[in-house]
């Protein structure tokens, strides 16, 4: 199957819900994506394929939609998989990385031996809007020594430049799909 049958299946599952969670903003709700059991396995396959002749070390799935791809992927990719949380989520010594967001700011955590020096990561996360979350995860994972080998997504949303930002960092990004706007 190609990538265009994949990214227009996938799509075409994915709710859109107007005006969440504020007005003008279309809510790309990808919750029916992980409720359909076959357009999940796509969803797998789809960044399975993308990556099985890539070396990969490590699979690092930001909180929390990036646990629900990340595991798998990291599963079926024969590799660790490293959560990036929250503030505060994490019981052992930890780096953070605050950044802004749309309606103000948070801040990511990993814990100081996520990764060795040198490995190679896979970042993965259900959205890229403005780029922040990524970003400040890929920020910890180079600041831990290791490679972010790319930056994936279920959505992009170019509109809003966070992909561009990842880009201009030197940070290759794959998404399976785009939606215009917010």
């Amino acid at each position: 199957m190609t990538d265009a049958y994949y990214s227009d299946y996938l799509r075409s599952v994915i709710r859109t819900v107007p005006d969440w969670p504020e007005p003008g903003i279309m809510f790309r709700d990808v919750t029916t994506l992980f409720k359909d059991k076959k357009a999940f396995r796509f969803l797998i396959d789809a960044f399975i394929h993308r990556y099985h002749d890539h070396q990969i070390d490590a699979v690092a799935g930001v909180d929390a939609r990036g646990f629900i791809l990340g595991a798998p992927i990291a599963y079926e990719l024969n590799t660790s998989f490293i959560p990036v949380r929250k503030k505060g989520k994490l019981p052992f010594e930890t780096v953070e990385e605050s950044y802004e967001l749309e309606y103000g700011s948070a801040t990511v955590e990993l814990h100081t031996d996520a990764f060795n020096p040198g490995d190679r990561v896979l970042l993965i996360d259900d959205l890229i809007a403005t780029g922040g979350t990524m970003i400040a995860a890929a920020n910890l994972i180079q600041r831990l020594g290791a490679e972010v080998v790319e930056a994936g997504a279920i959505i992009d949303l170019p509109d809003l430049g966070g992909s561009k930002k990842l880009a201009e960092l030197g940070i290759d990004v794959f998404s399976i799909c785009e939606f215009e706007g917010q």
